[in-house]
């Protein structure tokens, strides 16, 4: 993201995804920062810790500090501190035969960012992915613990895929997912279909394809899409089928308007 405020509010939204995605609350963040001293004016790094903070206090936690070290290359993110009861966590392993799946955001976002790197995005993606992308996971998990959600996990770095295959593994269970059914930042196949794919993909592809048997019919592009990388990405819901209606109602009415049951 080329707006510093912007790239702080997903640094935020990201690094409280975790507590979120098990349940928790999140209470407290020390910001940490890596910032080329007198090479870049130092207002871009304000610009990042003011959008930074801003997005805690939208999700009621207190900065309480930070480290910022002198790097080469802009970085930020943050150490979150949460709160959950022992016996009301929800991990990724518990996934049970007959559960829907249910994705609460769209994927996409490594696609479209290494394209507008490349001067290759078309901005409608840009401006979706950074809207998704500064959006926090809170409603979501609030609703999913409401509707009994028995597995859970966000989708980031691994991929869509990565992290299905991390749950099915831990809960024993095989999972079967609808390509037609996952939502796609708009851009994703038009930037695929201009064979623009992140290293990232091909790293999340070589790590965990060997998990994945795809229908015929199911091309390279769209594997690459359930790949890609994420940055700040949705919960990963698995919820009793009997509810699944219902929550995605729900999660539709409160800010996660393509939540959607993918498997």
């Amino acid at each position: 993201m080329d707006d510093p405020y912007v790239f702080g509010q997903i640094a935020a939204a990201n690094s409280l995804s975790d507590v979120y995605a098990m349940g928790g609350r999140p209470i407290t963040a020390l910001s940490v920062v890596g910032f080329p001293i007198r090479v870049i004016p130092d207002d871009v790094m304000r610009q990042i810790l003011r959008g930074g903070i801003d997005k805690m206090a939208e999700a009621g936690v207190a900065v309480i500090g930070g480290h910022s070290i002198n790097d080469q290359e802009i970085k930020a993110g943050f150490a979150v501190t949460g709160l959950v009861h022992p016996g009301k966590i929800i991990s990724n392993a518990g996934a049970q035969p007959g559960d829907l799946l249910l994705l609460t955001k769209p994927i996409g976002t490594g696609i479209i960012a290494f394209a507008a790197q490349i001067g290759r995005a078309p901005a409608r993606g840009v401006a979706a992915a950074a809207r998704w992308m500064t959006a926090l996971n809170k409603a979501a998990s609030d609703l999913m613990i409401e509707f009994g959600a028995h597995a859970c996990t966000d989708v980031t770095g691994f991929g869509l895929i990565g992290h299905l295959a991390a749950m099915a593994a831990a809960s024993n269970v095989d999972v079967e997912i609808t390509w037609d059914d996952i939502p796609l930042l708009p851009g994703v196949l038009e930037c695929l279909a201009e064979d623009i794919v992140p290293g990232a993909t091909e790293r999340n592809r070589e790590s965990t394809g060997h998990h994945v048997v795809a229908e015929d019919g199911v091309e390279r592009a769209m594997l690459d899409a359930c790949f890609d990388a994420q940055t700040s990405g949705g919960l990963l819901i698995a919820v009793p089928a009997s509810r699944a209606a219902a929550l995605q109602a729900r999660l539709r009415d409160n800010g996660a308007a393509e939540a959607a049951i993918i498997g």
